[in-house]
């Protein structure tokens, strides 16, 4: 996947915690350990997200998306 993104951080899914709009998706990182994406439960859905996925935390001004 190419970004124009330069702040991103590969790691793995610690959890994933549906509500009824909004998913908290943790990630675990080699450095800090771990950060927390609180991304739309539609779009947690849309990317399958389950514990143990390899996935990239790209980090754009105050927002985390999740590419996977």
């Amino acid at each position: 996947m190419q970004l124009s993104a330069r702040n991103q951080l590969k790691g793995k899914v610690a959890d994933v915690d549906l509500g009824a709009v909004m998913a908290n998706i943790k990630i675990e990182v080699s450095e800090p350990n771990t950060i927390t994406a609180v991304i739309t439960r539609e779009s947690a859905e849309k990317l399958g997200l389950t514990e143990g996925d390899d996935v990239t935390a790209i980090i754009k001004s105050t927002e985390v998306i999740i590419g996977k």
